[in-house]
């Protein structure tokens, strides 16, 4: 690659990176704030994950046609107008919202939108990219959703701190928007089918599932959302646990948001390490030894919530880098084995299988807390985190027995 293509490559890689970080703003406003939700509008946990999980239903419904059609259209309009939807679903929530079903219907808004924004946009960065300098790019962009979310975190914490939670959804509709601008008026426009080529309806993924490898990764993917969206969406409410069972006179050093933001930043480093490790060791075998490890911690992750909160937060940084660590490789695997002309087809099907593991997990959480004794139980916060790891303790089976059948 020459050196123009190469300083071309990363000013659209940096574009690229930091829309997606202001379009994430309002995406964790809600499970930043879930413990105040929860006092103020008398949530049960069900309650609670029914409305941290909506947004990966209002994902899962849009993004099968939005991402799709950036085969057919300059992906950038797609972004715009996703991003219009995801600050009106933000600022309605800032507006209207006064309790479970509200929220939901606002929250699953703001996940319509991610849906036209997080993959589409990397359909516009990929489609300008090949080979190695795609897949790097790839891991940053997937990095950079990491960054959007301590980003997301840490603002809306504070906001939600000192100015009420309102304020909080304010900027999370401020985001989008200016994500949506720099898209718009930086990128160069987006690869679409040569009108010449042959063209499938528009919701006939077909010819994706037909790919074998593509298959493979699109599992990995789910399995992999399932354990990360349940961890972060519950995240801040498991520290303010923990914190109240540290002994009295000891207390956090700073809130139970800024470590959640914090330990958010775990999360980019490691993407792109284990994307680079995937490139030299291969990226089945990376692929599996950080599923399995972050499955195994967070098997064992709730049961230390009474132990001294810097051991507390040692241990979900580390969890947080280890499902991390095969996030960019699963994402640019996935990238790579797609045809060009059927890569936003790809990454619908890829992102519509993830989220719907997202939209899961926050349920399936809460009930389990719900159902083991409630949050002021370290036995139910325990089951709660064994019912996200448990997929990824088992990879290590899952992959045995599928190479005894080859």
């Amino acid at each position: 690659m020459s050196v123009a293509a190469q300083r071309s490559a990363l000013a659209m890689t940096v574009i690229m990176c930091v829309a997606e970080s202001f379009s994430m703003a309002g995406f964790t406003a809600y499970t930043t704030l879930l413990p105040q939700f929860q006092r103020e509008w008398q949530l049960s946990n069900t309650e609670a994950g029914m409305i941290g999980g909506i947004v990966f239903a209002g994902y899962m419904m849009a993004v099968p046609v939005l991402t799709a059609l950036t085969d057919r259209i300059d992906s950038r309009r797609i972004y715009l107008a996703a991003g219009l939807l995801s600050a009106t679903g933000a600022l309605c929530f800032a507006l209207f919202a006064q309790g479970l079903w509200t929220a939901l219907l606002c929250q699953f808004l703001i996940g319509a939108g991610l849906s036209g924004t997080y993959m589409p946009g990397l359909k516009t960065l990929t489609d300008h990219l090949q080979g190695t300098a795609q897949a790097r790019a790839t891991a940053f962009y997937a990095a950079s959703f990491g960054v959007g979310s301590s980003t997301s975190i840490f603002v809306c914490g504070y906001l939600g701190r000192e100015y009420g939670w309102q304020a909080a959804f304010l900027f999370g509709a401020a985001g989008p928007v200016i994500a949506a601008l720099l898209v718009n008026l930086l990128m160069p426009k987006g690869r679409s089918r040569a009108a010449h080529a042959a063209s499938p309806a528009l919701l006939d993924f077909r010819p994706v599932l037909a790919n074998r490898t593509t298959r493979y990764y699109i599992l990995g993917y789910a399995l992999h959302s399932y354990e990360l969206f349940g961890q972060r969406a519950w995240m801040v409410a498991f520290l303010v646990f923990s914190a109240t069972l540290q002994p009295v006179g000891t207390a956090m050093v700073v809130s139970a948001a800024t470590l959640a933001a914090i330990i958010n930043l775990c999360g980019p480093l490691m993407s792109v390490t284990g994307n680079e490790l995937a490139l030299r060791y291969g990226r089945e075998r990376v692929i599996f030894i950080f599923m399995t490890a972050s499955g195994v911690f967070a098997c064992g992750l709730g049961y230390i919530a009474g132990m001294p909160w810097y051991v507390v937060f040692t241990f979900m940084c580390v969890h947080y880098a280890l499902m991390l660590g095969d996030s960019a490789a699963l994402t640019a695997g996935a990238i790579g084995s797609a045809h060009p002309d059927q890569r936003g087809a790809m990454m619908a099907v890829y992102s519509f299988i993830g989220f719907s593991a997202g939209l899961i997990a926050p349920l399936i959480f809460g009930m389990v807390l719900d159902l083991a004794g409630g949050n002021r139980s370290t036995l139910a916060w325990g089951l709660a985190f064994a019912s996200l790891g448990v997929f990824g303790a088992l990879a290590p089976l899952a992959r045995w027995l599928h190479r005894r059948k080859q």
